[in-house]
């Protein structure tokens, strides 16, 4: 069965099509937008390795030839060096405006391939196709693209929207458990949010959904979207609500800086880290009651998923040091950082009124523990 999840942009809507074995299907999807029956795919090597002649066959299904570019794996992929390397090859193969880039992988790469797209020749339209579930429930859906600088995570970027997202949840089954459940800690993100309901079927479904079944991946998958599209549809430029949807990257944009943006920490584990940061701090200032922490935590925990600085290997550096890199980060304004608080499950806010004190007393006690 395959969900649809209408993205209402004027001028640039766009749909995002969820369900088992939409490679598949493909060219079926993807023919309508095509002025010529060719595409560009964008991937990694891991993700070409197990997934790209599944695609190949699928376009080839509906008459559309393809040529590939597959890129180390890894967040350090997300650089100057590769845009250069996008766009130099995207250019070797000709592509014009009216043709459609394909960006084939997980965040990473929808991230980078959609800002390459945004820059190439002021903007060629392009499909994601993404194959980690951190990708399918977040970051192919609403026209962020980017690349990483030596100062922070996604500091460099564009709006760009994706003319069609296809979301093919049977290919989650090859992810290690470790990157399904980076991947889980997104899906949490919108339960803690705003839906204290999706979080409770979380706490209910998510053993069966990381154990594999389909129907609890796709009614994941598709709540999330559905939450993420309402809030771009009403803010697609984050001047306001979109913020919200970096509950817990304040916490984890930092800590990705400081470990270098390796495997130490992926992406998801310090939105799950943060998240508990997050509820940590909003319970300190009295906002919520200490009982949301704790139940953050529990079902974070009981999910085999990382939850404190603690759980990251290596030295992290100092509570002040952790407090500058968030200072690096895009919801700074005024000299001001942005917190995204809850005053429960389901309940978040942006504020900047949080004491810099209590936020390294925070950070401070999170070390300890270490």
């Amino acid at each position: 069965m395959i969900e649809k999840v209408h993205v209402d942009l004027p001028g640039r809507a766009y749909d995002v099509l969820i369900g088992p074995d939409l490679l598949a299907t493909a060219g079926a999807h993807i023919a309508p937008l095509l002025s010529r029956p060719r595409v560009s795919v964008i991937t990694d090597e891991t993700v070409g390795g197990l997934h790209l002649d599944a695609l190949r066959a699928g376009l080839d299904g509906a008459g559309i030839s393809m040529t590939s570019l597959s890129l180390p794996p890894g967040e350090a992929t997300k650089s100057w060096a590769q845009v250069e390397h996008c766009v130099d090859w995207l250019l070797d193969q000709q592509v014009e405006r009216r043709d459609v880039v394909v960006a084939f992988g997980g965040g990473v790469i929808g991230d980078l391939v959609g800002f390459a797209a945004a820059i190439l020749r002021r903007g060629v339209r392009f499909v994601q196709i993404p194959t980690s579930l951190l990708a399918q429930v977040d970051s192919s859906v609403g026209g962020k693209t980017g690349i990483n600088a030596r100062q922070g995570k996604n500091l460099i970027g564009a709006f760009h929207q994706p003319s069609l997202v296809l979301a093919d949840t049977a290919v989650l089954g090859t992810l290690t458990a470790r990157d399904f459940l980076a991947g889980y800690g997104e899906v949490v993100k919108y339960g803690l949010l705003g839906d204290a309901a999706f979080f409770e079927w979380l706490e209910a479904q998510g053993p069966a959904l990381a154990a594999g079944d389909m129907d609890a991946r796709i009614a994941a998958v598709r709540r999330s979207v559905q939450m993420k599209a309402e809030i771009v549809m009403r803010d697609e430029t984050e001047q306001g609500d979109r913020v919200l949807l970096n509950l817990g990257h304040t916490f984890c944009h930092a800590l990705e800086t400081a470990t270098g943006y390796t495997d130490r920490l992926l992406h998801g584990e310090g939105v799950a880290i943060g998240c508990a940061l997050a509820f940590e701090l909003s319970a300190r200032l009295g906002l919520c009651a200490q009982e949301e922490p704790s139940r953050v935590r529990a079902h974070l925990r009981a999910m085999g998923m990382k939850t404190d600085l603690a759980d990251i290997e290596g030295d992290l550096p100092s509570a002040e040091a952790l407090l500058d890199l968030m200072g690096q980060d895009k919801k700074v304004v005024d000299g001001q950082l942005r917190f995204i608080l809850a005053r429960g499950i389901g309940q978040a806010f942006v504020t900047s009124d949080v004491p810099r004190n209590t936020v390294l007393g925070i950070l401070q006690d999170a070390l300890r523990d270490r």
